[in-house]
Parts: structure tokens; sequence; C-alpha cells
């Protein structure tokens, strides 16, 4: 039994083949999932349609996985699609009955992740509502959040340590004269864990403190990058707009309402360990029984933050695994085209984006050819992202 579970232990790690290609099946999902929820972005659709068509893309995807499995594999959301609009920062992924729509020239950040077997992918995309190259302050903090989500790739590495991508992200903010949005946290992620213990904070503050932390191979981040033309200090605005929760598996309380019992068993029951939307709860009953699990704690809330009105959001959001032979971004989605007011001088800065994202093997000379799995090695390639080069060639 012991070697059954050593196999276990040793299987949950990107030592084993089996779960990188969990990881890339999922990544795979999430990546269409989201181009179809890009194109269903149209003005006067509304937002909870098109929330609904990213997770049922991502159901019946993973649906249609691991079937035979001699053992059941959990599989599906990861994330709620969640579709923030202007200077709404994150996680609005609203009721059945709401009905806000989009408008012309909408900037959208697109939030969702999917997982098989609890091995999770994650993406965030900002895409705007109009045709022809994002202009002016848009693009600036589009540009700001993908060239800092860039610097990101490049430093989140092994022996590099979560405060120097701290400190280079903001760096790269300020170059497009706009801010990292406090309070969003980059996570390390590991089997059914969305928000493990090394994290990688967006702004260092006296407030908001974590442990520093090494990268190591073998490790698998979602590193998440928020940029803002306002003053980066989002405010909850309307406790009603929070509609995505997460079971807090290490809390307990003896709920006293009917209604509450009710819903956290149909949690339990179908989210044990992933973030869920209350829309896929039995919604006349969900609002007061959250209302009391959040009260004491056995849901952890991702509150709808916003900047002030007339600010605008950038998001990009991507998993990278931590691979032997360099950085893997496994999410991702191109960029529309971007003419931003700003360009990148700061030498640190280039220097960071001309870093290269694999691991150099000693010996030099040609790669023999070795075994099968070099070849799908050598496929981890991560191309930059398009207002990368525009940063750079800017510059």
């Amino acid at each position: 039994m012991s070697s059954d579970d050593e196999r276990e232990e040793k299987e949950l790690d990107l030592t084993s083949p089996e779960v990188v290609t969990k990881y890339k099946s999922a990544a795979e999902i999430v990546n269409k999932a989201l181009q179809r929820v890009i194109a269903e972005c149209k003005p006067k659709a509304k937002i909870v349609d098109v929330c609904e068509i990213g997770d049922s893309f991502i159901r019946e995807q993973t649906g249609n996985m691991y079937k035979s499995a001699k053992k059941k594999i959990e599989r599906g959301v990861a994330f709620p699609t969640s579709i923030s609009v202007n200077n709404t920062v994150c996680h609005f992924s609203p009721l059945a009955t709401d009905e806000t729509v989009f408008e012309e020239g909408d900037i959208v950040k697109i939030d969702m992740g999917c997982h098989i077997d609890g091995f999770i992918a994650i993406v965030a995309h900002t895409h705007a509502l109009q045709t022809g190259p994002i202009t002016g302050r848009a693009a600036d903090v589009i540009a700001a959040a993908n060239t800092a989500a860039e610097v990101a790739l490049r430093l989140v590495k092994p022996g590099k340590k979560n405060k120097d991508v701290t400190e280079a992200i903001q760096k790269v903010a300020a170059a497009y004269d706009c801010k990292i949005v406090e309070g969003v946290l980059s996570h390390q992620m590991k089997q059914f864990v969305i928000d493990a213990n090394k994290v990688i904070l967006s702004i260092s503050n006296p407030e908001t403190r974590v442990e520093e932390a090494e990268f190591e191979e073998n490790e698998v981040y979602a590193i998440d990058i928020v940029a803002s033309t306002g003053e980066g200090k989002p405010k909850l605005l309307d406790e009603k707009q929070t509609t995505i929760y997460k079971r807090a598996v290490d809390k307990n309380y003896h709920l006293k309402m009917k209604a509450s019992r009710f819903i956290f068993s149909e949690i339990t029951q179908k989210f044990p360990l992933m973030p869920f939307t209350a829309r896929a709860l039995e919604e006349k009953r969900a609002r007061l029984g959250l209302f009391e699990c959040v009260n004491h704690d056995l849901l952890q809330p991702y509150p709808v933050l916003h900047e002030k009105p007339g600010d605008i959001v950038a998001h990009i959001k991507f998993t990278v695994l931590l691979m032997p032979n360099g950085s893997d971004r496994i999410t991702s989605h191109p960029l529309q085209e971007l003419q931003p007011t700003k360009q990148v001088d700061d030498p640190e800065i280039k220097a960071w984006l001309a870093l290269g994202t694999k691991t150099k093997k000693k010996g030099g000379g040609k790669k023999k050819k070795g075994k099968k799995g070099d070849k799908v090695e050598g496929s981890t390639e991560a191309e930059p992202m398009d207002a990368t080069n525009d940063a750079e060639t800017q510059g």
C-alpha cells in the first residue's frame, strides 16, 4: 500500500507526464472557452447569458473526457466565468435575473477557469468592443497589464523570489502612467487548490504582507495582473453583486437557518473545493443561506470591486508550469492591436522582456533526438503576446 501512496503522491507533481497532460487539456478547453466568450461579447447582449455560455462550454468539453476511467475523475469549471466591464475590476458574474448588457466601446475583462482531476488552468483577458486599433488610455492600461504579465512570466522561475515580481510589475505599470490594482494576488496552484500557500503580491505595502517565497521547479502558478488608469484602490460598492464563493474547508459552524443548511449541503456536495457561482444553486433560497454561511466564515466571497467611474481597468491572467526545460505558459489569448500613448524606454524593463522563458541545456551543439518525450517538451515554448511585441518595438 505504501508504494501505491508514493505513486499517488508523485502523480500530483509535474514530474508525472499524466499530470502535465491534464493541465494542458484543461488549458486547451479554457482557451477555447475564452475564444467562444469573446465572440459572444456584443453590444446589447446580456452579460449573464455570455457567462453561462462560458461555463456551459467548459462543462460540456470536460464532460466528454475520461469517461471510461476506472476511478471517477472530477472535472469542470474551476472558476466561474466572470465578465467585468470598464471600471469594474473583477468577479462580475451576475444572477440569471440581471439585465446588464454590453455597450459599444466597453472594455471587457473575462476571467474563467477549467480543471481536470483538480489540475487547474485559469485565464483572464481584456477585450474592447470596437473595430480597429485600441488607442489612448485604454491602450495604455491594456499594454501595462500585458507587459507586466510578460515580465512576470520571465521572472517566475526557479531561484527567483516573489518580491522580485511584485517590484517589477509595479515598475512596468508606472512606465505606462498606470497603477497596478491593490489586493490582487498571484497564487501557486496545486491539485484541487486554486490558492496555495506561495503568493505574489501585486503591491507591497505595510497592510498586506506575505511570506517571502522562492519559486521551484515543477510548481504551477496563476499569474494575475490587473492595471488601472485610476488610483488602483478599488472599492466594494454593493455586496449584492457578489455571487462567486469558495468553501472554506478549514472552517466549521452549526448553521441556524434551514435555508442556510440546505444551501451549504448543496455546496458541499457540488462544489467542495472549487469556486462556484450562486447561479448554480437553488436560487430562491440561495441569497438568504449564503449570507449566514459568509457571516460565519464557511464561505470565502469573491467581491465585485470598482474603480471610480471613468477609470479603465485591464486584466491579464495566465497559468504557467515551471517545467525542467523552462516556463510554459499554457493559457492566453492574442490581444487586439494596441496603439498606446506611452513607450517603454526603461532599460531594466527592456532587459526583463528580453529574457528567454526556456532553460538552456548545457553542452551546446544539436539536440539529440532522444526519447519520445523530448518532442512534447519542445512544444512548450511560450509565444509572446502581441502587445509585448508592440511594447518592445516602440521602446
